[in-house]
Formats: C-alpha cells, structure tokens, sequence
C-alpha cells in the first residue's frame, strides 16, 4: 500500500497556491485518513493533494492507495478510514457489513473506462469457453456482469479468474488467463505491452459505471466540521479538473507517478462531477440486485440506505438533486 501524507509545508500549484488561506486553516488543521485506487479517474483526491485544497481548507491528509478504490472502502468499516472512492457494488456490500459506510457523493462518470482486453482473439463470440479475469467485487465485476446482460450472453460460457487489476496484463501475457474486464489504465497498458492483445468492447454502449465518494456518517456527523471542508475540498478540486485541466493532469501525473501524456489522454474518458442524482440511486440500485443474483446480498437494502445526501447538501444543496 502507497501511503502519501499532505503536510502543512507542501508546495500549491498553479495560481491557487497564491490565495490566502481562510481563517479556519490558519491553526492546527484537521487530520483525516482517505484511500482509493490508483488511476487517474479517482482524480478529486490527487488534485485536492497536489494543488494545496486540503491545506487551504484547514486538513491535513493522509491519502493511502491499494490495488482498486473498491478494495479500499472496506476499511470505512468500523472508521479505519475516514474517506474512499470506489465502485457501487464494493460500497453496496461494505453497506451491508456496516450501515454507516454510505455514498456522499458520485465523483465520475466513467464514459469510455472500462473494456473487456483480449488476446489473439478477434471479436466477443471468441471469447466463449475462455478464462476471463475479472476483480471480485470492484467496477470490473459490475462491468462483466453488465456485459453478460446486455448482450444476452450465457454466463456459464465462461471461466471466471479472479484476479486484482494490476496483475491482470502479466496474466493475460503469461496465459494465465485468454482475457479481462477492467478498467483503464489497463486496457492501454496491456494493448500496448502484449502482442495480439485488442479491445473488444467499452463500457460506452453497455453501462456508464459510476465511481463514488464514501464516508463513515458515524464519524462524518461526529466531526461535521471535517466533514464540510472535505466535502468542499472535493467540490473545489472537481472545479479545478474542469477549469485548468493541464494543471489538474499535472497534479494526477505528479501523485501517481505516471507518464503525464497518458494521464492527459485517459481524462478524456470520463466525466468529473460532484454530485448526487436520479443515475447515481439507479447505478446503487443495479449493485444491490447484481449481488442479490449472485447470492451476496446477505440482507435487503434499499439505495437510500447507501446514499447520505446530509454531507453534500451542507455545502453545496443545489448538487443534490435526488
């Protein structure tokens, strides 16, 4: 696990390191813990890190990173964390585990994200019989299952891997598996590494997955006040990302420590947002009833129990429109 730390002397980018600070994070700033992926579309942590917002806003915060923002919003259980950002059906059965792992907000719309990469096979009816890597649990295994729906495929066709999404390339290259679902940067990076390899289909026309912002509400309405600057910290770095998006690159390419081209291109593929709407509760509402086919859903919920628009709402109401 990469584990980064926001400390009162890091250097802003850009022209926002020149504003003031408020009054607020003038004294001892508020420590907080949060934790996602590593990949460009979780971008809102990296730039509120990388340009100074958390600082402004009174926080000090500590950002660790796992193989997937799904794998990490386990730790909102039990407070172990304060924060994450990952895929609905991760959030949906940490939900189940502990009532106060809830959504605070949706963070991204992934909107040529995910694809199904193959090798030295030409086009989906090949992949029947085939091993395919998926992540249990994460946006990969939404997707696929997605995939399966939509274009009315036999699941039992199939043979499922589970496999983390870093590891995938080296096991499509070592044979291990024929291909994976995933999303990016490792339907390029395994295109670009393995000879044969090909993008069979995006999730464009299947589903717009929806990555999302969680919180513990216990420890969110325990410490309203950290919970407001970080709420607006995310509001403020969701800002930056459409109004300079060569800085807000920068700041993903710099935390990541990946090539600032790819980054650049990867960005264009999905939709920054900071909100909660009508297609956040139906993406919730899809993850409850994939789980519930799959026999994980231990016991009913309903997406106005995942979903707590109190964080959002204090301070910013109008993007609240659930």
């Amino acid at each position: 696990m990469l584990r980064r730390h926001l400390l009162a002397g890091s250097a802003a980018l850009g022209a926002a390191a020149a504003l003031p600070l408020p009054a607020f994070a003038q004294g001892s700033p508020i420590k907080m813990t949060i934790a996602t992926g590593v990949d460009p579309s979780f971008a809102q942590f990296y730039v509120a890190r990388e340009s100074g917002i958390f600082e402004r806003n009174g926080l000090d915060i500590t950002v660790n990173t796992g193989p997937s923002g799904s794998a990490m919003i386990a730790f909102l259980i039990g407070s172990q964390i304060n924060a994450a950002y990952g895929a609905e059906q991760a959030g949906v059965s940490a939900n189940l585990v502990d009532s106060n792992v809830v959504v605070v907000a949706e963070g991204v719309a992934l909107l040529r994200w995910l694809g199904i990469v193959a090798r030295n096979i030409d086009n989906m009816d090949g992949l029947k019989g085939k091993r395919i890597g998926v992540a249990r649990g994460t946006g990969s295994e939404t997707f696929w299952l997605s995939v399966v729906s939509k274009m009315n495929l036999n699941a039992d066709d199939y043979t499922i891997v589970n496999v983390e999404a870093p590891e995938m390339v080296a096991a499509l290259e070592r044979g291990n598996i024929d291909a994976y679902a995933v999303w990016e940067p490792w339907m390029t990076r395994g295109t670009r590494a393995i000879s044969g390899a090909r993008i069979l289909t995006t999730n464009e026309n299947i589903q717009i997955i929806r990555n999302l912002i969680y919180m513990n509400k216990g420890w969110a309405e325990q410490n309203a006040e950290a919970t407001q600057r970080f709420m607006r910290s995310m509001m403020e770095a969701t800002d930056l990302i459409a109004s300079n998006r060569d800085q807000a690159v920068q700041n993903v390419a710099r935390f990541l420590r990946q090539d600032r081209g790819l980054v650049a291109e990867l960005m264009t593929k999905v939709d920054h947002r900071l909100n909660l709407t009508s297609d956040t509760v139906a993406n919730v509402q899809l993850a409850i009833d994939q789980l519930r086919g799959m026999g994980k859903l231990s016991k009913e919920v309903t997406p106005q129990q995942v979903i707590w628009p109190g964080a959002l709402a204090a301070v910013a109401p109008d993007r609240v429109r659930i």
